[in-house]
């Protein structure tokens, strides 16, 4: 299975749109994001169109313009991709340990609490 990656342009639309606080036109994408060169107005555009039509960006009209906003946090979205990752991997489990060998002290301890974290919830939840 093919993950999906970000272009440069397309992460910094996105990067912009996770940074706001609410739904952005195309014009504020633009003024917004952190792009290491001017960009046009029409291609800012065109690429916002084109997240929204691979389904990661929700749109709303205003006016003439459109209002794009992610359709998923930042969070879910690498959390999305890691999942693409590992059921793309020919062994999950083999995956996990090399991910997880490469973690400092503090990471393996944070694991430890997102682990009994997630327990707590299931264990509420049923």
């Amino acid at each position: 299975m093919q993950v999906k990656e970000f272009g440069e342009l397309e992460s910094a639309i996105m990067d912009a749109l996770w940074r706001a606080d609410r739904p952005l036109a195309v014009r504020e994408v633009r003024e917004t994001m952190t792009y290491h060169r001017d960009i046009a107005y029409t291609t800012v555009m065109t690429v916002a169109n084109i997240l929204f039509h691979k389904g990661l960006l929700d749109r709303e009209k205003s006016g003439r313009a459109w209002r794009y906003w992610p359709r998923e946090s930042r969070e879910e979205h690498t959390a999305r991709v890691m999942s693409e990752v590992l059921s793309g991997s020919g062994d999950p489990g083999a995956t996990m340990l090399r991910f997880v060998e490469g973690f400092t002290d503090e990471e393996v301890a944070r694991l430890h609490e997102v682990l009994a974290e997630v327990r707590t919830r299931r264990t509420l939840a049923s």
